[in-house]
């Protein structure tokens, strides 16, 4: 932590809410105030009445109104590393990456190996590159995810206002997302929908892994075959309805019919097969994203494939064609 840091959290704090934290929890707002904080000690300082809104004791579930004024104790935080630096290489890349960008949001066509956000071993995610490349914007969130092999649409919100339009779009299911999937094998035209629960498991290792299990979350994806490679390879259009972990990559799998380069969910002799075509990472992208705009109006982006997929799928499709 900074020598400025360090004064800052060492006195109480007096912060006016303006409209970027309108009407987010106050736990979550302390949680981003007091960088660092373990949560315990968020829940402790609000459970002793120490943070007040307005000179009144609140509980966590408390939502910020405009105006409200915040009282931020002073805490002791252990000392922590400057963030890593976005490189000059990298901002560009993910400058180029851009699809699109208004006032209150940007959609991104993720690389693939970058994460959406650091933590576990990862010091820079895509969140906190952009943090550094727009410090001009207060505010700025993932309105969902990635998982970081995964390329293709993501999109950022850059008030809160916009998040919590996002965020209702999503549980309305008026925000489509649509993938593009190469899957191992010949896919059967009328295996239209994969309705299976999906149940997160954590092994011994730490490793997380997804499975098809009865007691799991209800979890359905729809599918469309948009061409056929003989019987080794069909590229499909993925649409989950539901949001879960690993859902398109699980769901293929339990089809049969797992995702071309998925370390975690396809045989190693199918990827090193594929491998040899030029499939060098995991084929899943997000190909479209169609969302309401804050501002009025719908809009569709859309992604292209990298060039690395590109040449790939073009010499797959010419061997394919003999």
């Amino acid at each position: 932590m900074s020598q400025q840091n360090s004064k800052e959290a060492s006195k109480v704090r007096f912060v006016e809410i303006t409209e970027n934290n309108e009407g987010q929890r106050i736990d979550n707002f302390l949680i981003t105030a007091l960088k660092g904080a373990p949560k315990s000690l968020i829940y402790r300082i609000l459970r002793k009445g120490e943070v007040r809104v307005n000179k009144k004791r609140i509980k966590p579930e408390y939502r910020l109104k405009l105006n409200d004024l915040v009282r931020i104790p002073p805490v002791r935080l252990a000392d922590k590393k400057e963030p890593a630096k976005v490189s000059d290489q990298l901002s560009e890349k993910l400058e180029a990456s851009i699809l699109y960008e208004d006032n209150d949001i940007i959609v991104v066509n993720k690389p693939s190996g970058i994460a959406v956000h650091g933590g576990s071993g990862i010091s820079l995610g895509l969140i906190e590159s952009f943090r550094q490349m727009r410090p001009q914007c207060k505010f700025l969130e993932l309105v969902h995810r990635l998982d970081r092999d995964t390329s293709g649409c993501i999109m950022m919100a850059k008030k809160r206002s916009a998040l919590k339009l996002m965020h209702e779009s999503l549980q309305k299911s008026t925000i489509t997302k649509i993938y593009h999937a190469l899957v191992i094998g010949s896919w059967n035209e009328r295996k239209r929908k994969i309705d299976a629960p999906l149940r997160k498991n954590e092994l011994k290792s730490g490793e997380r892994v997804v499975k098809v299990a009865a007691d799991g979350k209800a979890s359905l994806t729809e599918y469309k075959v948009l061409e056929r490679f003989g019987r080794q390879a069909t590229l499909l259009e993925a649409r989950p309805i539901t949001g879960r972990t690993h859902q398109i990559r699980v769901h293929c799998q339990f089809a049969g019919h797992p995702i071309v380069g998925d370390e975690k969910y396809t045989p190693d002799e199918d990827n090193a097969a594929m491998r040899e075509h030029g499939f060098k990472r995991l084929f899943l992208h997000a190909a479209e994203l169609r969302f309401p705009l804050p501002s009025g109006g719908r809009k569709i982006v859309k992604a292209p494939l990298d060039m690395q997929l590109q040449k790939a799928v073009k010499r797959f499709k010419s061997i394919n064609s003999k």
